[in-house]
């Protein structure tokens, strides 16, 4: 097969002396993988050295400490603040080099937002008293989450937060610091380094007209307050030498800012740090989070290629490479590099999803890229100080210790249930060279990821991946079948891996039994095709004939589609009360307002989307409460009639919630049933996924994947 469908992305390039052997970058990421101590362990080595394998041209090893400990925002933060963390830094670099990768650093002080020295009774260093802010993000959070936010803010004395504003002295320090850690960089073998001036970190509050309200020559003009900057590229190049590669990060705008950066102050800092010797810029932007949504417009965009129109100005106004980031899938990326737009496309997500991903895109196998579902569970972890992970990808941050080896004995594996614990456990198997049987109940593959991707459409390139691999595997498929201890013994199968989801305990509420009130299963099995008697109860025969149309057209099998149809047509009322709001009744939400209905949620516990990564979180209850969405907690659910959900509030007021549908979205627990019946009849289990604890899609894939390593 030709090899040129992305030729443009993986041409070679070069930034300033170093030369690449694609376009495709690493983003720099804050993962939280390094030691305690700030030290380069095996963790960090091994998660870069996989992304290395993977084939991108250029690796960005995000956040690192110029001031260690001091200036850091993480509590597992890279430092290069001193010789002392020399060797693990060289051994990475080396690790990364043995595959044909380059490695670059980039250099950062957290500045106001250093939230370690918060925690730790250290100085905030800033360019001048922060204005006055308020934000709603902490509303969102758990009371564990809250804890954990609390514990990470408060200064150790209990003096609250120390801030120090920069005099001439302080400044020459924050210089020396940043050149002395590229000079470091250099000597541990990388490859260039990057200058973080972005997302209101210490270069970029001087950048800032909204951040730096200095009263001396850092401040003023734009040529004032880039000052600081143009001082470290000075003497970053005087430490390092003219030839080695250096560029910095840059915010397009700040947006949600007034008086922040614009298009027009970026373009012009860009221009003059070429001017002093920079060979690239890498574009980015920062939204000022007054409320938690605005993580997602920047600098974790979540629209596809939100920041693609700015990294083409760069390109246009600048003669050094621009490098784009934000949601740039394969071949908008590849379009944007042979239409001229940038000159290399910086990853982030996608690769904790699926490191192989440009070596995939070079052998012409897009279709086996593990695909990013921009659940945010990755960098809601640094909210919490912990480390980051990835829903679809369970190896990712666990490179040391996890991998995909061939087995040394073949088994022959019965996996019972093709959702996603089961379609991953059957991949990995497989892959292993073990003789793998799939059996499931239904007549389609996909369990409830499959109506997950209605409700959230990221989700189903996911299901489409897992479905691809499943096909071209040697696996034997049996759907419409049983698992019985019968079955396993006319198979002869040597380890059985049960995924069988979770079950949905009817809540024993007056009404529940209406016509018009319906649990998720029941939704989701009408939805798709499968509950036939479900809908001859609730569906009026017109509904059915038209539901049935889309079965025999092949509609219901296709989430994109059925996306689609349900925008004409959906078995549900105008006015629809969810009871439950955690991830399912929320994402349900979510699909319903978008299909025009009005809707209330109603959560007994004191949380809302709890099970939801914290950034997506914001971003559902923003969106939902800009659509009017009512959403209540802490309520008990008494009663529901035709018109209406009667519930009692915290304060112990009755209401009514108006109805014409009613989803009763809560009660969910494993259902180990069926393991237990196969363990009975003395055959060994293994229990994954929802069926042996909720975890839903992150638990699934986890669960599937240390089956299919342990058979």
């Amino acid at each position: 097969m030709t090899k040129n469908n992305y030729r443009h992305l993986l041409s070679p390039g070069r930034i300033g002396n170093l030369a690449l052997k694609n376009r495709i970058v690493m983003a720099p990421m804050g993962s939280n993988f390094a030691e305690a101590d700030g030290h380069c362990g095996e963790r960090i080595q091994a998660y870069y050295e996989a992304r290395a394998r993977g084939g991108a041209g250029l690796l960005t090893m995000g956040v690192c400490a110029v001031a260690y400990p001091a200036g850091t925002a993480e509590p597992y933060q890279v430092g290069v603040s001193s010789d002392a963390f020399l060797p693990g830094l060289t051994r990475l670099a080396e690790r990364v080099h043995r595959h044909g990768a380059k490695i670059a650093m980039q250099l950062q002080h957290a500045g106001k937002t250093a939230v370690r020295d918060m925690a730790e009774g250290r100085e905030l260093w800033v360019p001048s008293m922060p204005p006055a802010s308020k934000t709603d993000m902490f509303n969102a959070l758990t009371r564990e989450e809250l804890g954990v936010f609390i514990s990470s803010s408060k200064g150790r004395e209990g003096g609250g937060v120390k801030l120090r504003v920069m005099d001439h002295d302080d400044i020459a320090q924050m210089v020396e610091w940043f050149a002395a850690a590229a000079e470091r960089a250099k000597r541990a073998g990388f490859d260039g380094v990057e200058l973080h001036a972005a997302h209101t970190y210490i270069i970029a509050g001087f950048l800032s007209p909204y951040f730096n309200q200095r009263d001396d020559e850092y401040n003023g003009s734009l040529e004032n307050r880039a000052r600081l900057l143009l001082e470290i590229i000075a003497a970053v190049r005087a430490r390092v030498g003219e030839d080695y590669p250096l560029w910095l990060r840059l915010d397009a705008e700040e947006l949600r800012t007034p008086g922040g950066i614009t298009l027009e102050d970026a373009l012009a800092v860009a221009r003059l740090a070429e001017r002093a010797g920079v060979d690239a810029v890498s574009v980015s932007a920062y939204a000022n989070v007054n409320r938690g949504d605005a993580f997602t417009e920047a600098p974790l965009v979540h629209q596809p290629a939100g920041f693609l129109d700015w990294a083409e100005q760069f390109t246009r106004a600048l003669s050094i490479p621009v490098i784009a980031v934000g949601r740039l899938e394969p071949d908008v990326a590849d379009e944007a590099v042979g239409a001229g737009r940038c000159d290399f496309v910086a990853m982030a997500r996608k690769l904790l999803a699926d490191p192989e991903l440009p070596l995939k895109l070079e052998e012409n196998r897009p279709q086996d890229i593990r695909p990013c579902i921009y659940c945010y569970a990755c960098v809601s972890q640094i909210f919490v100080n912990e480390r980051v992970k990835c829903a679809v990808n369970p190896m990712t941050g666990h490179e040391a210790e996890r991998a995909l080896i061939k087995s040394d004995r073949a088994r022959h594996v019965l996996v019972v249930g093709g959702g996603p614990a089961g379609l991953e456990a059957s991949r990995v198997a497989a892959l292993r060279g073990h003789r793998v049987t799939l059996v499931e109940r239904g007549q389609r593959l996909g369990g409830t990821l499959f109506f997950a991707a209605l409700a959230y459409a990221e989700n189903g390139p996911l299901l489409d991946y897992l479905l691809a691999q499943v096909r071209q595997l040697p696996i034997d498929v049996r759907l419409g079948t049983e698992a019985t201890p019968e079955l396993v013994t006319e198979l002869g199968a040597d380890e059985v891996i049960v995924a069988s989801g979770a079950r949905r305990a009817p809540p024993g509420l007056p009404g529940a039994e209406a016509r018009h009130v319906w649990s998720g299963d029941e939704l989701r099995l009408v939805l798709t095709g499968e509950g036939e008697e479900i809908a001859k109860r609730k569906l009026s025969l017109t509904q059915r004939m038209m539901l049935k149309s889309g079965s025999l057209t092949g509609i219901t099998g296709s989430s994109e589609a059925m996306q689609k149809l349900s925008k004409l047509w959906m078995p549900l009322g105008k006015r629809v009360v969810i009871v439950g709001g955690g991830l399912v009744g929320l994402e349900l939400a979510e699909f319903l307002v978008d299909r025009g209905r009005r809707v209330t949620v109603l959560e007994p516990g004191p949380d809302l989307g709890a099970e939801i990564a914290i950034v997506r979180r914001w971003r559902v209850l923003a969106g939902l409460e800009r659509h009017e969405v009512a959403m209540h907690k802490q309520v008990s659910v008494e009663a529901i009639d035709e018109a209406a959900v009667h519930y009692v509030d915290a304060e112990g007021e009755r209401h009514a919630a108006a109805c014409d549908s009613v989803v009763l979205a809560l009660g969910a627990e494993p259902d180990d049933r069926l393991a237990r019946s196969l363990e009975a009849a003395g055959v060994p289990v293994t229990a994954i996924g929802d069926g042996e604890r909720l975890g839903y899609i992150e638990g699934a894939m986890r669960g599937g994947l240390e089956a299919g390593l342990a058979v």
